[in-house]
């Protein structure tokens, strides 16, 4: 007990190696007198400075989004406007990763699908021309991989959790890297608008582009969506990723002004002249085909 009594005058809290010895000379209630004096340390003080820091950007994040114009397209699925444009509320986290941390390199292929205007068909292409030399095609990955595994969504896929630094484990230290978005040309981050990275986009014709995206999001999220409700919303702009004309356009005037970095496609052209536009996509991203491969069908 008179050890006890010092510890007390002598420091202002007991240290958890000093219990053991308490619990030998001193009695059940002097124990707990003594631990009841034992000030209560507020979690926060002894957080991790960087957990803390991340707590506090996603506490501001969220406070952001709350003054966002917001429109409800069905359960689950609401479109935030954000810069200028309608981004989808599972993105808006990514998003804004996306922006504020992406380093772009050089060699980087980003690939810029309007939704659902080929973006599966966009991938496959992309990665069986940039790794042809790498598989033989009965070893393909794409026979047992999703494309959009192999060509990842940043928003979707590597910044969704609103984390700071990317997941790369989808890529070697050997593989090209090879990323999508469909985020805007004006939204793009910085390091992809100055860096020399090649960016492949891909729109289609608006009506069918429409009907596709309608059936899909009634589809994924379990719900009714009134045809002629989101015919008027897609009309005012009101659609992910939308308007759909400044999306296009915004990609469409970059490509005019930066021909050597942006290659502009259409659905309905890659359709029509499939292996006219593959070796296009060849030449653009730096890995032609040679006359050889050409003759012997590896377009086809």
């Amino acid at each position: 007990e008179t050890y006890a009594a010092q510890q007390l005058q002598n420091v202002s809290c007991v240290k958890y190696e000093k219990l053991p010895h308490f619990y030998l000379h001193s009695d059940i209630a002097q124990i707990v007198s003594v631990l009841v004096t034992v000030p209560k340390f507020s979690m926060e003080n002894s957080k991790n400075p960087s957990v803390a820091a991340e707590e506090k950007a996603k506490e501001d994040q969220e406070l952001f989004l709350t003054q966002l114009p917001k429109v409800k397209i069905c359960n689950g699925f609401d479109l935030f406007q954000y810069q200028a444009f309608w981004c989808p509320s599972i993105a808006i986290d990514g998003v804004i990763s996306f922006q504020k941390h992406f380093q772009a390199e050089e060699s980087d292929i980003i690939l810029v699908p309007y939704p659902k205007s080929g973006t599966t068909w966009l991938k496959t292409l992309t990665f069986s021309i940039v790794n042809r030399s790498r598989y033989a095609i009965e070893n393909s990955p794409l026979l047992t991989t999703s494309p959009h595994h192999l060509i990842p969504f940043v928003e979707f896929n590597l910044y969704h959790n609103n984390n700071q630094s990317l997941d790369l484990e989808c890529f070697s230290s050997s593989t090209r890297r090879m990323f999508s978005t469909h985020v805007p040309y004006a939204s793009l981050p910085s390091s992809i608008l100055s860096s020399n990275c090649r960016i492949v986009y891909i729109c289609r014709n608006p009506l069918d582009q429409f009907i596709s995206e309608w059936q899909f999001i009634a589809r994924r999220n379990n719900s009714h969506l009134d045809l002629d409700e989101a015919f008027e919303r897609t009309c005012k702009g009101i659609q992910s990723f939308g308007p759909f004309w400044d999306h296009v356009l915004g990609y469409w005037k970059a490509s005019k002004e930066q021909p050597d970095k942006i290659l502009f496609l259409k659905y309905e052209d890659l359709k029509e002249d499939g292996t006219f536009y593959i070796k296009r996509m060849a030449d653009f991203l730096g890995c032609p085909f040679s006359e050889d491969e050409v003759t012997q069908g590896v377009v086809q």
